[in-house]
């Protein structure tokens, strides 16, 4: 990315970032100690069933997040009933959150790659077994948990997270790259499954503390949206959509989303699909106190509500798309939906990508490959789809 004065930015020897990119649709730190449920007993396991169809299934986890005893005992059953090869086990470290070890896995041949642990693990895993031949697999052991709360797919049963692996089908949904420049001029990239942005919502990520984080799990955030939002200071920046003109705002938030659901009920992104080929962004614009208690309620509970009725049958006809339309946009929030996105910051900021800081930068580019990644999801005649929560 240049300067804004125009001087080349220096530092990483990696492609540069220009300040209006166009793209096409085309193509971590360990922490809580959150124990996983106990198998579930709704599903009968037949006798072992003879091993024809030798796939195999490989296991990265977390060994913070996890009980590695139930987990293998838990997952080997359900491998010995699908008649699979044995089970790969890795354990991710403080250097290393997912990526070294999927890299092995692949190597060693492994067709679905399983994530045990938080948002970290599981997009450190997704940023390698993308554009693979490999399938992901999610074990969800985290606070947020938040691309399983979005496929939808099994959050507290290990039991029902186990049988997918071996008894699920693929179901292939985008992948977000995000290129950043740092103050410095350096540059990174990074795969995003969920969301990547900058101001309130990673300054509350950055101010979460990690001792209430294990007491009370994503209650923390609450904790830390209070002491963010004694914050005032709000984010300059100049962004280009789609080719257009390039625009100048000032705001508290702004946020690229490849999917909109978050913990406890909210959803961020009403709009929001995993497998639509697109980003969409939502820009917080708050007017004092009053101004963020609007956004509460239209996060908590109105866009919920928006996008049921924009799923429903009257939703889909032109008054129902009226309605969603006047609905969506309102002063406190602006959304937008594209797919290419570019933005420069007046002052360097902190930046999150699904969940975690990743310190701060000065300028950004997000794109979005549809259908790059395949996850393994519970296949239609499967009953633990019932699990799943919506």
């Amino acid at each position: 990315m240049d300067a804004p004065d125009g001087r080349p930015g220096t530092g990483s020897t990696r492609a540069p970032v220009p300040d209006v990119v166009t793209f096409r649709t085309a193509q971590p730190v360990p922490g809580s100690v959150d124990r996983m449920s106990t198998p579930s007993e709704a599903t009968a396991v037949p006798e072992d069933a003879p091993a024809t169809d030798q796939r195999t299934a490989a296991v990265i986890y977390n060994p913070v997040k996890v009980h590695l005893p139930t987990l293998k005992r838990t997952v080997n059953r359900y491998q010995r009933e699908a008649g699979w090869s044995e089970t790969k086990w890795y354990a991710t470290s403080e250097e290393d959150p997912g990526g070294g070890m999927a890299r092995q896995a692949l190597e060693a041949g492994a067709d679905v790659i399983a994530a045990a642990g938080g948002d970290g693990t599981v997009r450190a895993v997704a940023e390698v077994v993308h554009g693979s031949d490999a399938a992901l697999a999610l074990l969800p052991s985290g606070t947020g948990n938040l691309l399983a709360r979005n496929i939808p797919a099994p959050i507290d049963d290990l039991g029902a997270s186990a049988h997918t692996i071996f008894h699920g089908e693929d179901r292939e949904i985008d992948m977000g790259t995000v290129h950043v420049e740092r103050p410095d001029g350096s540059r990174e990239q990074f795969g995003f499954l969920v969301m990547a942005g900058l101001g309130l919502d990673a300054r509350m990520l950055v101010n979460t503390n990690d001792d209430l984080k294990k007491k009370v799990g994503w209650l923390a955030y609450v904790d830390s949206l209070v002491r963010s939002l004694r914050d005032s200071d709000a984010i300059e920046f100049r962004y280009r959509l789609d080719g257009q003109s390039t625009r100048s705002v000032r705001a508290h938030s702004l946020i690229v989303g490849n999917c909109g659901m978050l913990q406890a009920g909210a959803t961020l992104l009403p709009d929001a699909e995993i497998d639509d080929g697109y980003f969409d962004v939502v820009v917080m614009r708050p007017h004092g106190f009053f101004g963020w208690v609007r956004i509460g309620a239209r996060v908590f509970w109105e866009n919920a509500i928006l996008r049921r009725f924009r799923r429903s049958a009257l939703g889909k006809t032109e008054i129902g798309k009226t309605i969603v339309t006047k609905t969506r946009d309102e002063r406190p929030l602006r959304y937008l939906r594209g797919e290419e996105f570019t933005a420069r910051l007046e002052r360097a900021e902190e930046f999150e990508i699904d969940g975690d800081p990743v310190g701060e930068v000065r300028a950004f580019r997000a794109k979005i490959d549809a259908g790059g990644l395949t996850v393994r999801v519970a296949g239609p005649e499967d009953q633990t789809r019932a699990t799943r929560r919506r």
